[in-house]
């Protein structure tokens, strides 16, 4: 395909507090090579750090859009980016990042060949680059699990929200990210569960290795009620009543039967009906087809 003829990528990069790694994520990114246009959507989601100023004014890179909020999460952050994307493939990426050349293309590869709908590469830590996770599983808490490395592109139940591609006709036949969640937390548990749940293909490519930050603390507030709220919306939303009260069941440090009360006065019991009427597969499937024990 002609590089003039080659789709246009939106890259969307949702901020809070990242300080320096805003700039080392956008430099490594534009330092790489790729034969795919690209445009990058960063979110500076009410930042107190000053990290994004780089962005700000004159000098901005005409490749950057610079989108300021004042504090509405990492779902609709991301939900955010994507209202301004113009690209028909989206890459949401962490803002602690380092690429290699042509990280792009081979994620792509997957996409336009038809074999997946979301894309997931192989994600190592920057500390300990020999570590490598391609793509996640869940357990018996809903908790993330790596994947080892397969021998070629394999199916993964969770796509890594440090980095993945998507398609936007995926993207918006699934509603994007949950439009209720709150603050930080499950983001893309349920982003994936709910492309699986729709007959959306979701699949590591091993070729590629991203360099990702992990961090011990995050460098903003995070609640465990913020958490479980985003837990006990998607097992509303998706699960069946055994996996429900399994998932209350999760809930150690809040109320359980309070938080469930919120998250039906806002909506998820019609959200679970308008998903139910569109979804493929129910969550049976979904837990079978990864061996979850939960």
């Amino acid at each position: 395909m002609p590089t003039s003829q080659m789709p246009l990528i939106s890259i969307i990069i949702p901020v809070k507090n990242e300080g320096d790694n805003v700039r080392s994520t956008i430099t490594s990114l534009l330092n790489t090579r790729t034969t795919f246009p690209y445009e990058v959507i960063v979110v500076d989601d009410a930042s107190t750090d000053n990290g994004c100023h780089f962005l700000q004014g004159q000098g901005q890179n005409e490749k950057i859009k610079l989108i300021t909020t004042e504090g509405i999460g990492a779902a609709a952050a991301r939900n955010l980016g994507v209202n301004h994307a113009r690209g028909n493939y989206f890459i949401f990426c962490d803002a602690h990042l380092s690429f290699e050349n042509f990280w792009i293309d081979r994620m792509m590869e997957l996409i336009l060949t038809k074999k997946a709908d979301g894309v997931a590469p192989g994600i190592a830590s920057m500390t300990e680059p020999h570590k490598i996770g391609y793509g996640q599983n869940l357990n018996q808490k809903l908790e993330i699990t790596w994947y080892p490395k397969p021998t070629g592109p394999s199916p993964v139940a969770i796509l890594p929200g440090g980095c993945f591609l998507v398609t936007r006709e995926a993207f918006m036949k699934v509603g994007g990210f949950d439009r209720g969640f709150r603050i930080w937390g499950f983001e893309d548990i349920e982003f994936s569960i709910k492309m699986w749940l729709f007959g959306y293909t979701c699949m590591v490519q091993p070729s590629v290795k991203i360099l990702h930050l992990f961090r011990q603390v995050h460098p903003y507030t995070v609640a465990h009620e913020h958490i479980y709220y985003n837990m006990l919306r998607m097992a509303y939303s998706h699960f069946n009543e055994r996996r429900i009260e399994a998932a209350k069941k999760l809930v150690l440090y809040a109320n359980a039967s309070e938080i469930a009360d919120d998250v039906l006065t806002c909506g998820a019991a019609a959200q679970r009906v308008r998903y139910t009427s569109q979804r493929k597969f129910d969550d049976n499937w979904f837990f079978q087809k990864f061996q979850i024990p939960f």
